[in-house]
């Protein structure tokens, strides 16, 4: 192990000499080497073999390598910029996924025209403005996070390296988590080893031991099990390339965790600087994805571990939906890619329910307009899509599902199996055995009362209720006192229709109110 010369302490790679040097990646953790990388060539060589590696990175050194082309093809003052250009695209071919090493060569070939010096200055321009950048990301990634979960210590988990030696300085992903222990907010840090070249437990194990953040080592496979036995409060990870809708591409697996982390109602961040998006890709399924050698999944060093001539898949990167992202943070911005999706499936939902209601004018009384909702539960899908909807919007905040009598039942019971919360049903008087909470209530056409047993929720629980229809909001905000009388904490209330015009939404103010569609009262 060694130290970066002290005027490029922390830098990964940088311009010395008419050379770049580079932190060897491929030697860590056992030992700590620089790359002098002189030619072209060399360069192309080092990041196809991942001694340079890191989307930001690898951007620099694109920059780079059309500096040494330069120096390369320049004879008697003059610079031969076909050859140069040429080198050029060679270099920007050297790995497809990262949108960065294109965008690096772009920005150093146009300063050919302002003659040598300006390649190597722009190159160097660029180091500088990626430490800072990072260091911006990394600021409002933390405090992106400490808003998610503002009164602990975090259990964090991460995917690859998204550390210095990814960037020219500080890191993505890591720098945000990095900056998270520097405020004390870190229990621990869960380093996927990262299959097949253990980035993770290679590269950022060595990263967080060198900041002296606490971790653990995780194997891939086992990340999804440490989420559901309640190990992870949030998950981030880097970026390789963002389409314009906010999928990205990121180091193989990255996908498979966000899943997971969806599915526990984890928050799943990407921490990625402005150059990763291609505004140019509309959404994911145009990313090249990177496919390497078979010898990297079927030999672990010299020797081998798989049958001769077993077949191998083995892509460096997958693409994760923006869907499953709670959100993408830059230097300059936080992006909520699953908010988009969610408003977008939302507008989905309230259609298909607003199409399928039906209205009856005076029942059960004069001046009443009964909203019929038979046909929504008939409808196949709906109320699955609507549970889906309801999880999302409320994830990981409710640890138990309480259902109003009667229709309230139908959504309640649907939404407690599809997240694997209990249900607690509320009752009309005289239906429940032993002791009871009880509220009285005003309905839109009279007056009635809810009942809850006394035990049959926890104190201190997150509780959401649900119904069918709010008018006046009686009855959920019955509901609501019942889960207080128990003690327990109101996460939120949620309707399949809302009848607008009816004072329902306002007495629930207090409460976070989730309406699947309104209609006119």
């Amino acid at each position: 192990m060694g130290a970066l010369r002290h005027e490029h302490h922390g830098f990964s790679l940088y311009w010395e000499d008419n050379a770049v040097m580079a932190v060897d990646q491929r030697a860590l953790p056992q030992r700590f080497e620089l790359l002098r990388l002189e030619s072209v060539d060399a360069l192309i060589d080092a990041v196809r073999v991942l001694a340079v590696r890191g989307a930001p990175a690898i951007g620099l050194a694109g920059a780079f390598g059309v500096a040494l082309s330069v120096r390369t093809h320049r004879t008697a003052g003059a610079v031969d910029e076909d050859s140069v250009r040429a080198d050029a695209a060679r270099i920007a071919d050297a790995r497809p996924t990262a949108v960065n090493l294109a965008w690096g060569v772009r920005r150093a070939v146009a300063q050919l025209p302002n003659g040598p010096q300006a390649v190597v200055d722009e190159a160097m321009k660029m180091v500088a403005e990626d430490a800072a950048v990072n260091s911006a990301a990394a600021a409002r990634a933390a405090d992106l996070v400490e808003s998610l979960h503002p009164h602990r210590p975090l259990r964090l988990l991460t995917h690859c390296n998204t550390g210095r030696l990814a960037t020219a300085a500080v890191g993505t992903a890591l720098g945000g988590i990095i900056e998270l222990r520097r405020r004390g907010r870190v229990a621990e840090v869960l380093v996927d080893e990262t299959r097949p070249l253990l980035q993770g437990s290679r590269l950022t194990a060595w990263e967080l031991g060198e900041a002296e953040v606490p971790y653990r080592i995780c194997v891939d496979s086992a990340a999804a099990a440490a989420m559901s036995r309640g190990m992870v409060d949030c998950v981030l990870v880097g970026a390789d390339r963002i389409a314009a809708n906010g999928d990205a591409a990121n180091k193989i697996g990255t996908y498979g965790l966000a899943v997971a982390a969806a599915r526990h109602g984890i928050p799943f961040v990407v921490v990625a600087p402005e150059s990763t998006w291609d505004p140019d890709l509309p959404d994911g399924s145009g990313i090249p994805i990177e496919e390497r050698e078979a010898a990297e999944v079927t030999g672990d060093a010299d020797a081998a571990v798989a049958p001769a001539g077993a077949g191998v898949f083995n892509p460096a990167f997958d693409v994760t939906p923006g869907e499953l992202i709670t959100a993408i943070v830059t230097e300059d911005r936080v992006v909520r890619p699953r908010d988009a999706h969610r408003e977008q499936r939302a507008e989905l939902i309230r259609s298909r329910i607003v199409g399928l209601l039906e209205a009856f004018p005076d029942y059960p009384r004069p001046g009443v307009v009964y909203q019929d909702l038979s046909r929504i539960y008939a409808e196949p899908g709906v109320l699955d899509d609507a549970a889906d909807h309801v999880r999302d919007h409320f994830s990981g905040r409710f640890d138990r599902i309480v259902a109003v009598e009667s229709r309230g039942f139908v959504m309640g019971a649907v939404l407690a199996a599809r997240c694997e919360v209990p249900l607690t049903l509320v009752r009309k008087p005289g239906k429940l055995p032993g002791a009871v909470h009880s509220v009285g209530y005003a309905l839109e056409y009279g007056e009635d009362r809810l009942e809850v047993r006394q035990g049959a929720i926890a104190p201190g629980e997150r509780v959401l209720c649900v119904d069918d229809v709010l008018a006046t909001g009686g009855t959920l905000l019955a509901a609501a006192e019942l889960v207080e009388a128990s003690a327990a904490e109101v996460a939120g209330s949620v309707v399949l229709v809302e009848l607008s015009g009816l004072p329902g939404a306002e007495r629930l103010k207090a409460y976070d109110l989730l309406s699947l569609c309104e209609v006119a009262a």
